[in-house]
C-alpha cells in the first residue's frame, strides 16, 4: 500500500488558472479549477491507500478521511520537497499528483502503486515537458527538487536527471496532457467521463480558432464550427456572454445556451480549490 498526496491551491479568482483568461473570466477559471480538484479528489478517495493528504495553499475543507497539511517553501520546488518530508510515513512510499490532470484514473493510480510496491520510483511526464506525478520511497530524494527549474519545457527531463544523480531511476508513467490553457481544458475534458465535474465545467469553451466545443452533451461530444465570422470565443453560456455576433451566430448561441444547461457552472460550481502545478 502507498500513501497519496495531492498539491492543491484554493480557487480564489485571479489566483488560479490565470492562463485560461481569456477566454474565461477569473471566476470561470476558478470554477474550472475547482471542478478539476473535485474530480481528482474523488478518484483518489476511491483508491485504496494508507493515507490521503491534501497539501494545500489557501483554505479548503478536505473530504472526510483526508489529512491536510499546508504548503510551505519559497518556490514550487521547495513546496514539493516539503510535501514529501512533511507527510513521510516510515516504510510507506508516497505518490504525489497535482490538479492539472482531472483525467487521472484509477488504472493509472493502480499502475503507479504496483511499480512503487515493486521497489521502484515513478515519474509521470506531461506533454508540455513537465510532470504530473512523482512517486518516491525515500522522502529525502525529493530534496533535489528545489534546484530544478519548475514550469518549463525542461522540468521533466531535469527532474529525471536530478533523481538519477541521486541514484533513483524512476519508471515512466504514461504521458498526460495537463490543463494550462483553454485549448488544454477542452482537450482534457474530452478525455474525462462526460458526466464528470470537469467536463461539465468546460461544457462550453471557445478556443478562439473558430471552434466552439461542447463536452458532456448527449453522447459527450458536439461541435459548432465557423460561428459568426469563424472566430468565436465565448465562455459561460448560462450568463449569456459572447464575443462574436451575427444573426447566424446568435441563433447558434441560443441553441448552445439551450443545450449547454448553464455553461461553466456545472457540477463544479460549489466546490473549492484549484491545483498546485507540479509540472
Amino acid at each position: 500500500m502507498i500513501q497519496l498526496l495531492m498539491m492543491a491551491k484554493a480557487p480564489v479568482p485571479g489566483r488560479v488558472k490565470t492562463r485560461l483568461c481569456p477566454p474565461c473570466t477569473a471566476e470561470e477559471a476558478a470554477t474550472i479549477a475547482a471542478a478539476a480538484l473535485a474530480d481528482t479528489l474523488e478518484t483518489i478517495t476511491n483508491f485504496p491507500a494508507v493515507r490521503r493528504t491534501l497539501v494545500l495553499d489557501g483554505s479548503y475543507a478536505p473530504p472526510p478521511g483526508w489529512s491536510c497539511v499546508p504548503q510551505r517553501g519559497a518556490g514550487l520546488g521547495e513546496r514539493l520537497a516539503h510535501a514529501f518530508a512533511d507527510t513521510a510515513l516510515p516504510g510507506v512510499p508516497a505518490l504525489l499528483v497535482g490538479m492539472d490532470t482531472p483525467h487521472l484514473s484509477g488504472s493509472l493510480l493502480h499502475d503507479a502503486a504496483a511499480t512503487l510496491g515493486a521497489g521502484r520510483a515513478v515519474l509521470g511526464p506531461a506533454r508540455d515537458g513537465g510532470w504530473w506525478a512523482l512517486g518516491l520511497h525515500d522522502p529525502a530524494d525529493a530534496g533535489v527538487l528545489p534546484a530544478v527549474p519548475m514550469s518549463t519545457a525542461d522540468t521533466g527531463a531535469l527532474t529525471l536527471a536530478a533523481l538519477r544523480g541521486r541514484g533513483v531511476d524512476p519508471v515512466a508513467l504514461p504521458c498526460l496532457r495537463d490543463v494550462d490553457t483553454a485549448a488544454d481544458a477542452v482537450a482534457v475534458a474530452g478525455e474525462c467521463p462526460p458526466d464528470s465535474r470537469f467536463a461539465a465545467a468546460v461544457s462550453f469553451l471557445g478556443v478562439g480558432d473558430g471552434r466552439v466545443s461542447f463536452v458532456g452533451v448527449g453522447n459527450g461530444r458536439a461541435s459548432f464550427v465557423g460561428v459568426g465570422n469563424g472566430r468565436a470565443s465565448y465562455v459561460g453560456v448560462g450568463d449569456g456572454r459572447r464575443a462574436a455576433g451575427s444573426p447566424g451566430a446568435d441563433r447558434r448561441f441560443a441553441e448552445a445556451a439551450r443545450i449547454g444547461a448553464g455553461g461553466v457552472g456545472g457540477r463544479g460550481a460549489d466546490v473549492g480549490a484549484a491545483p498546485g502545478r507540479p509540472a
